[in-house]
């Protein structure tokens, strides 16, 4: 059974479709249970059920509008009526700050709110409420609540619709391969979706870390080491020693079933004999061409040129010193493992004529440029926001990693141990870094160094050779 065919079995019904649109748009509105949904993931993937069934576009985007005035239509009735008690009911009640954002950007942007905040996530389900308990004018809120419903149905809806419609010619692929592949996208979306529930337990407002530091204090040999790191204002730094944990086990394992491997892997294979499968258009094969360049030696200098010089102009010697040593430590820890493991590749072109596969360089050096990057990031941000700079480094990775499988110069086990090398040196990188007395890297000219790295990036794409 083919994919699409599997799809459509266990695909709900048009009408259901319909509905699950509307419900999910409604509860994604609702003050308290929007502000823990993830909304957006769940339009998409039912839209594209919906897309793929072709249902109505019409009817979807009407459920989905629908969904959205009422949900925040009683958000606002909420507010209205029982503004003195929402401050303690739970979520609200342990995060009051989501109640104090909201409340901040409706006194900024008076009724416009209504009409923005239905787009910006953060404060989505929040503004509907905030403006009940403000006593905004029904009349106003009703205006503000159907434009911004208008506009945000479509927005949210067609993406994922659009998606579902293409998936007939994205999904044709071989025979024996479907399970496979959908194995290896749940365990991809699990693994993210782990981390970054993880990552927000083992930061001081997490329970694993409140946990950790209960026994820590109870424990002689422990207590000291905690309570001196607790003193000096700073957070014990669990994320990167379970992230040292994690990585150098799964990559000593790795790397040993490669070692007594003959040959590629029956996955590897596998994998592989997908992408080869694909009749892959012009576009794709640019946009792989410049993935590759982009993360090559040439690539990641001209990446990096830009914010290496504002560090030393900033005197951020301490933070440049970091952000070396990982990259120069990487780039000696792939040399050092291709010539050990010696693994040849799946194809080798004439620019890689002599280099090895295992572990991929490509996918490792871009694991520490991106990783530790959000961690810089993430280190300036509110605690609210720093889950979004490790999303947006995962973002930025899992494109480059699939590439080198899109043009054929890795196995899938290369990619993985490349991954997991770069984990590795970016929790030694970090928890180096943590234990230094440093200043603040803000202010940052992010939006011009930004620029300035694309537009090296882009000469180095023109005119510079693979590598």
């Amino acid at each position: 059974m083919s994919v699409p065919d599997l799809l459509q079995q266990l695909a709900p019904s048009p009408g259901m479709l319909v509905l699950l649109i509307g419900a999910i748009a409604l509860l994604e509105s609702l003050a308290l249970i929007g502000l823990l949904l993830p909304g957006v993931v769940l339009i998409t993937a039912v839209a594209s059920l919906a897309g793929h069934q072709d249902v109505g576009v019409v009817v979807l985007l009407l459920a989905a509008f629908v969904g959205a005035i009422i949900g925040d239509g009683l958000s606002f009735v909420l507010g209205y009526t029982q503004r003195e008690r929402v401050g303690r009911i739970w979520p609200l009640s342990r995060h009051p700050d989501w109640l104090a954002r909201g409340t901040g950007f409706f006194r900024r942007y008076g009724s416009l709110s209504v009409f923005l905040g239905r787009f910006v996530g953060p404060v989505r389900p929040i503004i509907p409420l905030v403006a009940g308990m403000l006593q905004m004018k029904p009349g106003a809120f009703l205006w503000a609540n159907l434009v911004s419903a208008a506009l945000w149905a479509p927005t949210y809806v067609l993406p994922g619709y659009l998606l579902g419609q293409t998936w007939q010619q994205l999904l044709d692929i071989p025979p024996g391969l479907e399970a496979l592949l959908v194995t290896m996208g749940i365990v991809l979306v699990v693994l993210i979706v782990a981390f970054s529930w993880l990552r927000y337990q083992v930061s001081r407002s997490g329970n694993v870390y409140r946990l950790i530091a209960s026994i820590a204090r109870q424990h002689p040999m422990l207590r000291r080491a905690w309570l001196k790191r607790s003193e000096q204002g700073s957070e014990v730094p669990l994320a990167s020693w379970l992230l040292l944990i994690f990585s150098l086990g799964g990559l000593s394992g790795l790397t040993i079933a490669v070692i007594g491997q003959e040959g590629p892997f029956t996955l590897d294979l596998e994998v592989n004999a997908f992408f080869a499968s694909l009749t892959l258009s012009a576009p794709t094969q640019t946009v792989a061409d410049i993935l590759a360049r982009a993360g090559d030696l040439y690539g990641i200098f001209a990446l990096t040129l830009p914010w290496g010089i504002w560090l030393l102009l900033r005197r951020h010697t301490v933070a440049l010193a970091h952000i070396a040593a990982g990259l120069g430590g990487i780039a000696l820890l792939n040399t050092l493992g291709k010539a050990l493991i010696g693994r040849p590749r799946p194809e080798t072109p004439e620019y890689l004529m002599g280099s090895l596969a295992y572990p991929s360089s490509h996918a490792s050096a871009a694991v520490v440029l991106y990783g530790l990057a959000a961690a810089f990031v993430a280190e300036e941000l509110p605690r609210r926001w720093r889950f979004w700079a490790y999303w947006l480094a995962i973002a930025l990775t899992l494109p480059m990693a699939l590439s080198r499988l899109v043009i054929g110069v890795h196995w899938l086990t290369d990619l993985l141990g490349g991954g997991l090398l770069g984990l590795l040196v970016c929790a030694l990188v970090r928890l180096a870094w943590q234990r230094q007395p440093r200043l603040s890297l803000t202010p940052c000219p992010w939006q011009a160094l930004v620029v300035a790295s694309l537009l090296l990036l882009a000469a180095r794409v023109a005119w510079l050779p693979l590598v």
